[in-house]
């Protein structure tokens, strides 16, 4: 399996619902519904989704009365836990305490002032509450600025936040420092883990739709968190939540950071010596390990195309299949145990069963 980063900065345990956030904890993904919280109706099956896809925790909108109101009826039938996402109205932030939610991202410098702030803080506290305290580089406090702020100042703008949070005597905060920039964002990150003890929330503000920006999600994800920094992460992207749960969840996998059970696939480019489809035969592998209970264990699962890298990379996994030709080898624990005859696609149903077959015992005895 990937190795581990550069050991994780100990921060602040936060206790969101059931779900702990720092203090050693393992890294959680987080999304954001779409839907319009008041319609409660779509609002809590997107949030199953969210949750079937592995998603720890998950924010909703409060931007009116009828939403706070609606996040305790949502919240009464979700598995996972809720954060409510508050701007410009402190009494949005109250009512959503009152209705249930498990945490509240804020902003200290636009929900009131001072009077308002101790309220929501207080409120909080006497409820058990965390609250993420954010700054994000498009909306700086002030207002608008011209250009981008620098990382240092990204960071010395949530520390000013931070004294009027702390004033209030409430401790129980995680921190997102974020911006579109792949690299200020880092860099702040980097900044803020030497100045600040609170769990730290790793993102980008906006990182765009699809391919690209699950490619600039992952460098700056996985950046941050191979400096053993980070608590919890969302990867934020245009389109369906589903999908900022599994990426969030392939960045902490390729770092050895995911800590549910879970098989990593490995599978060639594939080349003129690859005769079959071997996509096709990875899909099909990825498929079934989904419906193996895996027990907590963590497996590393090969596809091959050809024997040239295909013996060397079944020795490092826990099950592998390797193409030959009209064969298909399969190998568990780095050792050849059995040899499928493969003429075309009708053949790859027996290899596949076969995967998981010995995935499921590798996984078994991991588990052990």
């Amino acid at each position: 399996m990937a190795a581990a980063p550069t050991a994780r900065a100990m921060t602040r345990p936060v206790w969101v619902g059931g779900v702990q956030i720092g203090g050693g904890a393992p890294i959680t993904v987080q999304s954001m519904a779409r839907t319009d919280t008041c319609d409660e109706a779509a609002t809590g099956e997107q949030i199953e989704r969210l949750r079937e896809a592995g998603c720890d925790i998950v924010r909703v909108a409060v931007n009116s009365m009828r939403a706070a109101a609606a996040l305790g009826r949502i919240k009464a039938r979700a598995a996972i836990p809720i954060v409510a996402d508050v701007h410009f109205d402190h009494r949005l932030a109250l009512a959503a305490l009152e209705g249930g939610a498990d945490k509240l991202r804020v902003n200290p410098g636009n929900i009131g002032g001072e009077n308002e702030v101790r309220e929501v803080f207080a409120k909080a506290a006497a409820m058990g509450v965390p609250v993420r305290v954010g700054v994000n580089a498009g909306s700086m406090p002030g207002g608008p600025t011209k250009g981008r702020p620098s990382p240092e100042g990204m960071v010395g703008a949530a520390e000013t936040m931070l004294e009027t949070v702390r004033a209030t005597g409430f401790e129980d905060i995680v921190v997102a420092i974020k911006s579109s920039d792949v690299g200020d964002t880092i860099e702040a990150n980097a900044i803020a883990s030497g100045r600040v003890p609170y769990p730290l929330h790793i993102g980008l503000t906006e990182s765009g739709y699809g391919l690209p920006g699950t490619v600039k999600s992952a460098v700056c994800i996985g950046s941050v968190l191979a400096r053993g920094i980070g608590d919890t992460i969302r990867v934020s992207l245009t389109g369906d939540p589903v999908e900022e749960v599994r990426a969030g969840i392939e960045i902490l996998k390729s770092l050895g950071l995911y800590r549910k059970g879970h098989a990593e696939i490995v599978s060639c480019p594939t080349c003129g010596r690859c005769a079959h489809d071997l996509r096709s035969l990875a899909e099909s592998v990825d498929g079934a390990l989904a419906r193996i209970a895996m027990g907590g264990a963590a497996i590393k699962v090969a596809v091959m195309g050809c024997e040239v890298n295909g013996p060397g990379e079944a020795g490092d996994a826990d099950v592998a299949l390797v193409f030959g030709t009209g064969f298909i080898d399969l190998y568990e624990g780095g050792a050849k145990v059995k040899r499928l005859p493969f003429r075309g696609a009708d053949d790859m149903g027996p290899a596949v069963e076969a995967c998981a077959e010995g995935a499921a015992r590798a996984a078994k005895a991991k588990g052990r």
